[in-house]
């Protein structure tokens, strides 16, 4: 764990890979909600990063947080989020084919984890979900589509993630869901945040 300064009152906190990174928040996160974090206005996870923004002393926090011991990610005791999906998507038989199963065999494998949020970006509503095993990464098409529809379902390398609105996007589509992903009405906007636990229930209509 290694804690940079960024200006004059916030530290980039790099760790080893991103279930370090995720541990980090989670503790930053506990800590915060139990009184006993300095004050920050934002705590912003990424892929082998965690941000603190806001800090009165970044030094002396810097030297703090070189003594934790952060536990080990663990589920959070929240809900799961159900997101019902359609697994029609544009290269569900081409991840199927490299996954070595048919494309009902991918259905059931992709819809029977857990995933957690990793990090938010790329676009508001935009989660990078963690959670299928290493063998199941697949990688970015070669030639990334101009449009990719809103509520589409997508893989790329080890994340999951649904589109929450339309845009570019090289990521392999394997279904689309309905639900809204960010909506600026409603409050939080992100239906999802980091740390948040998902599943994807298939939908057959």
């Amino acid at each position: 764990m290694r804690a940079l300064p960024m200006g004059d009152r916030a530290l980039l906190v790099e760790l080893a890979d991103g279930q370090e990174a995720g541990a980090l928040h989670a503790e930053l996160v506990r800590r915060r909600t139990a009184g006993e974090l300095p004050s920050v206005t934002e705590i912003v996870p990424a892929a082998r990063t965690v941000l603190l923004d806001g800090l009165a002393d970044p030094a002396g926090f810097s030297a703090e947080l070189a003594g934790w011991r952060v536990p080990p990610l663990r589920s959070r005791t929240a809900d799961v989020v159900e997101l019902p999906v359609r697994y029609d998507g544009a290269d569900l038989a081409e991840v199927a084919a490299l996954w070595g199963v048919s494309a009902a065999e991918a259905v059931a494998i992709h819809s029977a984890v857990e995933f957690r949020v990793a990090f938010c970006g790329f676009t508001p509503g935009f989660s990078y979900l963690t959670g299928l095993p290493a063998r199941y990464e697949v990688p970015r098409r070669a030639t990334p589509r101009t449009s990719v529809p809103a509520g589409s379902l997508g893989l790329a390398g080890p994340y999951t993630g649904v589109y929450p609105r339309s845009s570019p996007g090289g990521w392999q589509l394997i279904g689309s869901t309905d639900r809204a992903l960010w909506d600026p009405h409603r409050e939080p906007a992100a239906l999802l945040s980091p740390g948040a636990r998902v599943r994807f229930v298939p939908d057959g209509t």
